[in-house]
């Protein structure tokens, strides 16, 4: 069921309030779940139903992004401040150290908390930062020219072609490895999600200097990367593990750069291990 939580956020300028969108259901542990750039937290619903059998699913639409208002006037889209806002959250929802899942990103936001040591284990599908120079700025090019066009095309454009599995393919085969699975109804929402995200440009420029360079000894990670993807490619995978030695690396057979869509049940299955 969505919902809604307003809490204060701590910063330089003093406490600042701050609304998030979430959805919460099913039983078990807390599982906070992460999207990425542009994207809104309906892009886990593939996996959510499985996940909800054995946690107690959080899915959060980070500020800026689907149903969550923009930050207020003055703070940064950066990831100190957005490691403050998801705390206050987690606060606010009595979360004490979630297990927490995220997607590019969210993946990278998830790392984060674990740096911080604000949840009890970590699970970054195809995570934003272990990228070189040249493979952040062709990312962020792909990015840019996806939200570029979500915004160009007329909404009743956007309908008709998500209607037919050739027109979803051109909408999302981006970040999709099997565009044609994802319902019509769905790629309609997060075209608009994307055309419409207040935070999109910001985070973006925040970005442009970010690379995880931490280990996290202390938290279970899991890294899963798709074999298809076409954003983050997978060898970044690779620099992770170096990075993160004690990680568990799990490859994604067939899985594009949002995998959950591409085989909901081995992503519900990489996030169920990583969270025991």
């Amino acid at each position: 069921m969505s919902a809604t939580a307003s809490f204060e956020v701590p910063t330089p300028h003093g406490p600042r309030d701050v609304t998030v969108s979430y959805a919460r259901v099913g039983h078990g542990e807390p599982l906070v779940l992460l999207h990425g750039i542009g994207h809104h937290r309906q892009v886990w619903d593939p996996v959510v139903d499985i996940l909800a059998a054995e946690r107690e699913v959080i899915a959060v639409d980070l500020p800026g992004f689907g149903a969550s208002p923009a930050l207020p006037d003055g703070l940064a889209y950066d990831l100190p401040t957005t490691n403050a806002v998801l705390a206050a959250l987690f606060t606010a929802l009595e979360l004490d150290r979630p297990h927490v899942a995220g997607n590019s990103l969210g993946g990278l936001l998830a790392l984060e908390l674990g740096r911080e040591k604000l949840v009890r284990s970590v699970t970054a599908l195809s995570p934003a930062g272990f990228w070189s120079q040249a493979e952040r700025r062709y990312a962020f090019s792909v990015l840019r020219a996806m939200r570029g066009t979500a915004r160009r095309l007329p909404p009743a454009l956007v309908e008709r072609l998500s209607r037919t599995a050739a027109g979803r393919t051109a909408l999302t085969s981006t970040i999709y490895a099997r565009p044609g699975r994802r319902s019509p109804e769905a790629v309609v929402a997060e075209t608009f999600a994307l055309a419409q995200a207040s935070g999109f440009e910001a985070t973006l420029r925040a970005g442009r200097t970010v690379r995880f360079t931490d280990d996290l000894p202390h938290v279970p990670v899991t890294v899963g990367w798709g074999s298809r993807d076409m954003l983050l490619v997978r060898r970044q995978g690779i620099r992770a593990k170096r990075i993160i030695p004690r990680a568990r690396l799990v490859r994604l057979p067939g899985c594009g750069h949002c995998p959950m869509n591409d085989d909901p049940a081995l992503v519900a299955r990489v996030i169920l291990d990583g969270s025991r």
